[in-house]
């Protein structure tokens, strides 16, 4: 690196785990301030399914997610070992079959797959499913371990980073050498980008030794889709409510009532599971759902993550970084000198 520069960026989430990990193994000179006390406990980032699955949500999302998601997917599968790519599938009761016509006209990179296939896919789901599509290049790993690896890999490279450390007053003190400013503080950014709105999710951790999927599995239903995902040690997390809310108080009862039925729904022997855990968490999100680059002098806000954060945190991540490098920006993604209000 010719001109390495000195970079602060300020929160630790997903985003700000990935921007300090890319810009410090490029060799740049990296400080991250986040006031949570570890990787592990930064705000949305804990409550993610961190299901790499660009095809699937392009059910609902820009083809922008989709792109980047595909670029995210194959950054993460080169850097973190414990990405487990089997692949994502897809069912329905066979009431609601055109729940999976419909997801299957809106996504792309699947095939059908009958319920032989499925049995084959997943043995436990034999004779439960008749059709579903089976996204065969998706991943997915366990969100808390992932954002621990960032971290240290992050160390690893030279960045350093202060868990604990929160930023008071203008964002742009933050660096004292006047260098470049990258925000990644999700929601806490929307007194300067009050565009951004809450989106809350609910989600719940089981723990059974009666259920064996390998893969994450979604159930469609026109009133309320769930998605399980294993996240190893016996433990499934089963999510998500989309609601438009933003703040982050306990599971409601019906929320809970929803994704416990529907987990049943999915195999019967998640009525035994263990709940190890119940939580909500407050996604941030602009109008279009796509996370933006919004420019500001010599602070750069990187934020909006949707529930796409895991998916395309390594993306943004670089995209950013080649700005920062060569004034290079992506014409859908970046906003510059959008006036505060």
């Amino acid at each position: 690196m010719s001109n390495p520069l000195s970079v602060t960026v300020v929160g630790g989430g997903i985003f700000g785990l990935w921007q300090a990990l890319e810009l410090a193994r490029r060799g740049h000179t990296v400080t991250l301030r986040e006031a949570a006390p570890g990787p592990g406990d930064a705000a949305a980032s804990r409550y993610a399914g961190a299901m790499l699955a660009p095809y699937c949500e392009g059910e609902a999302a820009e083809p922008v997610v989709i792109s980047l998601g595909l670029r995210g997917l194959e950054l993460w599968k080169a850097a973190c070992p414990a990405v487990v790519q089997r692949g994502s599938l897809v069912v329905a009761a066979a009431r609601d079959r055109s729940e999976l016509v419909r997801f299957a006209r809106m996504t792309g990179g699947h095939r059908a797959v009958g319920g032989s296939e499925i049995g084959t896919l997943e043995p436990d789901l034999v004779g439960r499913f008749g059709q579903g599509l089976f996204y065969e290049t998706e991943a997915h790993l366990a969100p808390r371990p992932a954002l621990a690896f960032l971290a240290a890999e992050a160390r690893r490279h030279g960045a350093e980073l202060r868990f604990g450390e929160a930023v008071t007053g203008p964002l742009w003190l933050a660096a004292s050498d006047g260098g470049p400013v990258i925000d990644c503080r999700g929601l806490a950014a929307r007194d300067t980008l009050p565009e951004l709105r809450g989106v809350r999710g609910e989600m719940l951790v089981v723990r059974t030794r009666d259920v064996h999927l390998t893969r994450p599995v979604r159930l469609l239903h026109p009133r309320f889709p769930l998605y399980v995902v294993p996240w190893g040690d016996d433990q499934y997390m089963v999510g998500a409510t989309v609601i438009e809310r933003d703040d982050a108080g306990p599971v409601t009862v019906r929320s809970a009532l929803d994704l416990l039925a529907t987990a049943y729904a999915l195999h019967p022997a998640f009525g035994e599971a263990e709940i190890v855990e119940m939580s909500a968490g407050v996604r941030p999100a602009f109008p279009d759902n796509v996370p933006k680059v919004v420019i500001r002098g010599r602070c750069l806000y990187v934020n909006g993550a949707y529930r796409h954060g895991f998916l395309m945190a390594p993306a943004m991540a670089e995209l950013v970084a080649d700005h920062l490098e060569t004034g290079t920006t992506h014409p859908e993604v970046f906003v510059a000198n959008t006036a505060q209000r």
